[in-house]
């Protein structure tokens, strides 16, 4: 394993700071607090770049608010100064830990996704399946709660095996330690939170000491994760079956995290499977019942706000071409004119 030293200085160095400025203010300059950031720009980043640099730097707290996209999820929302710190540590430790992941997991990574996810999983089933004359199954498993209940121990001692800088150690657990969910009760600490961009990265290293037991212990061959998501493909029912108890032991023991028990499926192929909004069945893939009816109620929603002097006609259009982008990752033809026809009626009525 490579070790990796000086690494604060790259972090905290005002060139990465002001790049990660640049980064951070990407389409939200119309926010009141970054339009207030940037209007002191130059004595901001240097006053941030002091506190690093003297090691006084403290996280400042976060602001909760819910959002149902599509279950409800708590987001919390860091300062300005403190998100332009977080892109600021991305932008210098994810080319450092990028090599290390594998090739089937493809949250939050340049050149994956939720679309690259689900093509390799259609091509593990069709290969598996021998192009759809034989049957094979899916084993679909998702994490109980995994962003609340990442721990600070693990999640730091992954790190400083790979990272021997003492101050970029110390940045990493303020991070780390500015956060922590309330619903445990023990005196461990435990949660990343949903909104930090540190928190995409922090999630892949955390269970890419996942991926890494599927791949090197247990031997899978067909698996792919996104996030917590994760999905094993074999044309043996029982050999999907077998992968259960190891599985939930080493989450346990070595990651104290758990499998969601409502949420562990094992599907014949041509009984479709269903995994990021898309179900894929031999010869098809059909975007989910749920994912097509929440496009429509939150584009109408949209046109709706836009008639009443909310929003712009453009970013109403750009909602229509991302929600026909969804579509075309699929067997959709008649639901993307339906979905076309209705917007115009919407947009005239």
């Amino acid at each position: 394993m490579k070790v990796h030293k000086c690494i604060f200085e790259r972090i905290i160095s005002l060139e990465n700071l002001f790049l990660a400025w640049e980064e951070f203010r990407r389409g939200k300059t119309a926010r009141k607090d970054v339009q207030e950031f940037e209007w002191r720009l130059e004595q901001n980043i240097f006053s941030l770049y002091r506190d690093l640099l003297s090691r006084e730097y403290k996280h400042g707290p976060y602001e909760g608010f819910m959002i149902c996209d599509p279950k409800q999820r708590c987001i919390h929302k860091a300062s300005v100064r403190d998100r332009v710190l977080h892109h600021a540590v991305f932008k210098i430790l994810n080319p450092i830990f990028e090599p290390t992941f594998i090739a089937h997991s493809f949250s939050c990574r340049e050149g994956k996704g939720t679309h690259k996810a689900v093509d390799s999983l259609e091509r593990f089933l069709r290969k598996t399946s021998r192009n759809y004359t034989s049957r094979c199954f899916a084993l679909k498993c998702d994490i109980h709660q995994f962003f609340a209940s990442v721990d600070h121990a693990i999640l730091l001692s992954i790190l400083g095996r790979t990272m021997k800088d003492v101050d970029a150690l110390w940045l990493l657990t303020e991070i780390v330690e500015s956060f922590r969910t309330t619903e445990y009760t023990d005196n461990e600490p435990k949660g990343i939170p949903i909104g930090n961009l540190t928190s995409q990265l922090f999630a892949n290293l955390y269970l890419n000491e996942f991926d890494q037991f599927m791949k090197q212990v247990l031997h899978v061959k067909q698996y792919v994760r996104y996030t917590d998501d994760f999905v094993m493909v074999a044309a043996d029912k029982s050999d999907l079956e077998k992968l259960l108890p190891p599985m939930a032991d080493f989450l346990r023991e070595k990651l104290r995290l758990s499998l969601h028990p409502r949420k562990i499926i094992l599907r014949k192929f041509d009984q479709g499977i269903d995994f990021l909004g898309y179900v894929i069945l031999p010869h098809y893939r059909a975007l989910r019942t749920r994912t097509k009816h929440r496009m429509f109620r939150k584009l109408h929603l949209r046109v709706v706000n836009f008639k009443a002097g909310s929003g712009s006609e453009s970013s109403v259009e750009s909602s229509l071409q991302s929600y026909l982008g969804v579509l075309s990752h699929a067997d959709a033809h008649r639901l993307t004119e339906q979905l076309k026809n209705q917007y115009w009626f919407w947009m005239r009525d």
